[in-house]
């Protein structure tokens, strides 16, 4: 065998596993959201009688919003239930509001130890003198809708697993922006299509960082202490090595809003997609590690989903490779890398059709869809800083000025 034969047959290899590996994170992405059109009606459900619940609201500098967020939950509490406010490094009135409107307020000051886990921690310790029966978190800019506190309580003790609930980002009111609309799309396929498919599988959910339920035992059975960038999805893959695979309640609703401000869309999105990125790096290993130690099918599937990565980055990476692949094969390298690309961008499509024909033709325009390519280009720099210099402190989005409800 000559050396450029060699060389020529390396190259081959390296592209089929190339091509074979995102073929199988696409093909996954389809079973997915195909399984997402035959999703169970209901979770299952019992009646909480006396059982006490603890609402958790980390707020950093929330001033803005916090009084919003608290109208919607103090209505769903009993009289045995408890709503408590973390002030976590707070420089405004977030304290001074959530006490006005009849919250239990603890205050923590800590710039060293910054980030939504370990306000979470500090809160879970206040409560452990006197615990609850289940500690729902929510974060401090949401609408949580009625009933949502009962569906998810009640889902809690029924399985005694983690619960999570339909938890979405919307476009602020009256956006006609390109870019909101495939964000909110983006969303609803990671945050509902995905959660329903799994959930018809059998498989476990991620934890999505708000509307969440935890049975007692089962909160303090991990540590909350960290300051990662996507501590919410950490948390349930924590709780899923340990045998408590989160739940998902697709009836319980919450929302958010995107920011408006261009700035703050660049931030969140950049702390949501280095924070995915650096958890397949860490958990990946961990989880087959796991599966092969606990015999345990569930996390293999784990793997599949978490390597799934942010739906501009899957379009970035299938457009790089399929550029590549074709390239070779003109070469007269081999057309078959090619070849699975190309079947691999088919799974893709149909994945993305099937989402959004089921969860968002009411949302998203069809021709909306077609700005997509824009969107992609917008979301490159962010990929590019990940190589460079990937973001490793958490940073809260910075609150528009005005309610995005109200715009």
């Amino acid at each position: 065998m000559s050396v450029s034969q060699f060389v020529a047959s390396c190259i081959n290899v390296v592209l089929l596993v190339s091509a074979s590996g995102l073929f199988i994170v696409c093909l996954f992405f389809l079973i997915e959201c195909t399984a997402a059109l035959f999703a169970k009606a209901s979770t299952p459900g019992a009646d909480r009688k006396n059982a006490k619940v603890t609402v958790l609201v980390p707020a950093h500098n929330e001033e803005i919003v916090i009084g919003s967020t608290l109208k919607t939950l103090i209505p769903a509490l009993k009289e045995q239930d408890r709503l408590v406010v973390i002030a976590d490094n707070c420089s405004d009135a977030t304290a001074q509001i959530a006490r006005t409107m009849g919250a239990t307020v603890i205050e923590r000051q800590n710039l060293e130890q910054r980030g939504k886990g370990y306000a979470l921690d500090y809160g879970l310790q206040f409560i452990e003198s006197d615990p609850p029966d289940v500690v729902v978190i929510v974060d401090a800019d949401c609408t949580v809708y009625p009933g949502a506190i009962e569906q998810l309580t009640q889902c809690a003790i029924a399985t005694l697993r983690p619960v999570q609930a339909t938890y979405l980002m919307l476009r602020p009111k009256n956006s006609q922006s390109s870019k909101d609309f495939v964000s909110q799309f983006s969303n609803i396929v990671r945050n509902l299509v995905r959660p329903h498919g799994l959930a018809r599988l059998g498989m476990s959910c991620p934890l999505l960082g708000t509307g969440m339920a935890f049975p007692w035992s089962v909160i303090r059975s991990v540590s909350l202490a960290n300051g990662h960038l996507l501590e919410d999805l950490k948390l349930g893959l924590d709780l899923t090595i340990a045998g408590h695979r989160p739940v998902f309640c697709p009836e319980a609703k919450v929302t958010g809003y995107l920011p408006q401000q261009s700035q703050a869309a660049k931030s969140q999105r950049t702390r949501w997609e280095h924070g995915h990125l650096q958890i397949m790096q860490t958990y990946v290993p961990t989880l087959l590690k796991q599966a092969v130690y606990q015999k345990r099918f569930d996390l293999l599937v784990n793997i599949l989903d978490l390597c799934v990565p942010p739906l501009s980055l899957l379009v970035v990476l299938w457009l790089g490779l399929m550029a590549v692949t074709l390239l070779f094969a003109v070469l007269a390298v081999s057309w078959i890398p090619a070849a699975i690309v190309a079947t691999a961008g088919l799974c893709f499509l149909m994945a993305i059709m099937t989402a959004w024909a089921k969860f968002a033709r009411q949302d998203l325009p069809l021709l909306q869809l077609l700005t997509v390519p824009f969107y992609v280009l917008w979301k490159i720099p962010v990929y590019l800083k990940f190589l460079v210099k990937p973001q490793s402190v958490w940073v809260r989005t910075q609150r528009d000025s005005v309610n995005p409800a109200d715009s």
